[in-house]
């Protein structure tokens, strides 16, 4: 009894021994482990981000002046401009004043300012400079910074840019809170952001989210910044802050069915906003160049025919008469590949990089055409505002059998070719077939086969008649000013 009454107290505690050894230790080393992963896995704390970047953040509230009688009503003709403004978004538009007859005991009209918008802004310098979206200030006669502190100043427009929807304002101050800039080139998807702001007037907002995507493109100079952090009519203007506290860019939009936060913001990237802010601040206006060429998309199908590595760059559509990239040897149906040594990835890169180069400057350019690439010098311009192109003028001539793509073609005129400013090209009178369902119609002209020059309406039909009809045919087609690659595949 003693023996076996031993050896159950040794196995116990052997037992227990065992025991001890799988778990204390595994308890003990799987403890930093798990805090670990428990600071991993939850959410950050913007407490000091906010406290620190709260006070340069401002609201902005604008007025206008409006005209009334002395009991305060406005005239009838006003209160339509004000509805339309309201509701709709716009303006009603412009008619003639009538000329106003005076009543005997009507009260004089007097001038009032009323409430026109509230947005957001941010402090970017010491000595009180300001900024915000161009649209938070756009058709204000007045315009005041609140500081989360309650001082209110009234603000100086110094500029605004509609382009990048970018604006600066100044106020009287010094040694006013400020934010430091970033850099919105090093941004990473799915990174944490915040946003503060006045959304519906409420100032001082804090909301975060993360980074959705980079270089959205939505405008010839805004590739924004998309982001899943809530922001609603009145954070236009605000920063978005890395959480380092640095700007890395402006809250600007927000795609929304009802008007409130769906889930996707964008923000202009602090990167083009201070290149904008800078000329403001100097000149009060931005100044940009332009060669003068209208561009589009390179598809995939357009740059298997031409014979490109891959889709990239951007289409020249349309070449300007007479304009810098004209007199430099560019022409439609080109594909720019480079500007000054830079990859043109987009076609939207293109009007971003030519916009940010000094005009009075030239310029390499690097084109793609006829399966060689070749540099043409380039003097950029000032942008300017467009110009309406001249209707095209029709050819009148009956059409013939339609060719093996479907298309009946006719000569231009001489006069057509010298107001079209082109050397040759043979005219669509009609399409069918494999040629309709590619997208041509009558008014197009053929300018390029492959990468044969298109010269009149029998040399395009010679050509056709040798193409193989089973493979897909890469026409340069013009349709009013602009030109594009059009593939014509054969009928199954």
């Amino acid at each position: 009894m003693k023996t076996k009454e031993l050896f159950r107290k040794q196995f116990s505690v052997a037992l227990l021994s065992a025991i001890g050894a799988l778990f204390v230790p595994a308890a003990a080393g799987l403890a930093p482990s798990a805090l670990a992963a428990t600071s991993v896995a939850g959410l950050p704390d913007f407490t000091d981000l906010a406290e620190k970047a709260g006070p340069a953040v401002v609201n902005i509230r604008t007025t206008e002046r409006v005209r009334s009688n002395a009991s305060g009503a406005m005239t009838q003709d006003e209160e339509m401009q004000e509805f339309f403004r309201r509701f709709f978004g716009a303006p009603l538009p412009q008619q003639p004043a009538p000329r106003r007859r005076q009543q005997p005991n009507a009260a004089p009209e007097v001038e009032e300012q009323v409430p026109r918008g509230v947005g957001s802004g941010f402090i970017i310098s010491a000595d009180g400079f300001v900024m915000t979206n161009a649209h938070v200030i756009d058709g204000a006669d007045e315009v005041y910074v609140t500081l989360t502190d309650k001082r209110e100043y009234k603000a100086k427009i110094v500029g605004a840019d509609k382009r990048t929807d970018v604006a600066i304002v100044k106020i009287e101050g010094s040694n006013l809170p400020r934010l430091t800039m970033g850099d919105s080139d090093k941004i990473r998807v799915g990174e944490w952001v915040v946003a503060i702001g006045s959304p519906f007037g409420l100032d001082s907002t804090v909301t975060a989210g993360i980074v959705s995507a980079k270089a959205r493109d939505t405008g010839d100079y805004l590739p924004l910044i998309q982001t899943d952090v809530a922001v609603n009519p009145g954070n236009s203007g605000g920063p978005l802050l890395n959480m380092r506290g640095e700007v890395i860019g402006i809250n600007s939009q927000i795609y929304s069915r009802s008007g409130g936060f769906m889930g996707i913001s964008f923000a202009v990237p602090i990167d083009e906003a201070m290149r904008v802010a800078d000329q403001l601040r100097t000149t009060g206006k931005v100044t940009r160049g332009r060669i003068g060429v209208q561009i589009g998309e390179v598809t995939k199908d357009v740059a298997e025919s031409l014979g490109l590595a891959r889709a990239q760059g951007a289409l020249v559509q349309r070449v300007e008469p007479d304009g810098p990239a004209e007199k430099a040897g560019l022409e439609a149906g080109d594909v720019i590949l480079k500007f000054n040594g830079t990859q043109i990835e987009r076609s939207s890169d293109l009007p971003r990089i030519v916009g940010a180069t000094k005009p009075g400057s030239r310029s390499t350019v690097t084109v793609w055409r006829k399966g060689a690439q070749r540099d043409l010098s380039v003097n950029i311009v000032e942008l300017e505002s467009d110009q309406t192109a001249a209707p095209q003028q029709q050819n009148p001539k009956a059409p013939r059998s339609a060719n093996m793509l479907g298309l009946v073609v006719a000569d231009l005129t001489p006069t057509q070719l010298r107001a079209l400013n082109i050397d040759g090209g043979a005219l669509v009178e009609m399409s069918e077939g494999a040629a309709a369902r590619a997208g041509l119609r009558a008014g197009d002209i053929v300018l390029r086969v492959n990468n044969t020059d298109v010269k009149d309406s029998r040399q395009f039909n010679e050509l056709v008649a040798k193409l193989d009809a089973k493979k897909t045919t890469l026409l340069l087609v013009r349709r009013g000013d602009s030109s594009q690659f059009v593939t014509v595949k054969p009928l199954p």
